[in-house]
């Protein structure tokens, strides 16, 4: 397994912002964050459409304790899972933007393709 990113926070603060991130990119199709922080949430996502894409009670659980909103785990299932289910992976996609104009960070949109 590759190694993962830190983003400068201790890993109970890191883990609950990415299931954060990805319960909300799931819920809004895509988000604007950092560049660092997008290319962390697009693995996980990705893991989640997969889930979805089985469609047993397992997996739903499995979604359900990850995401931290129930009616994202609906909505992957009933929705998203089913629209990507002849695609072999590669749900989503991760743009620059440019930096950021406080502190210069590189910004990235990550979004559902």
């Amino acid at each position: 397994m590759a190694k993962n990113r830190k983003l400068g926070r201790p890993t109970d603060q890191r883990r609950a912002m990415l299931r954060a991130m990805t319960t909300y990119l799931l819920e809004n199709g895509q988000i604007k964050t950092t560049y660092a922080r997008a290319k962390e949430v697009a693995p996980v996502a990705e893991k989640m459409i997969t889930l979805a894409k089985k469609n047993d009670l397992a997996a739903y659980r499995q979604a359900l304790s990850y995401l931290t909103k129930e009616d994202v785990a609906n909505k992957l299932f009933h929705e998203i899972g089913p629209k990507y289910a002849d695609r072999n992976g590669g749900y989503t996609r991760v743009l620059k933007m440019g930096p950021r104009r406080g502190d210069a960070a590189e910004l990235a949109i990550i979004q559902l393709v």
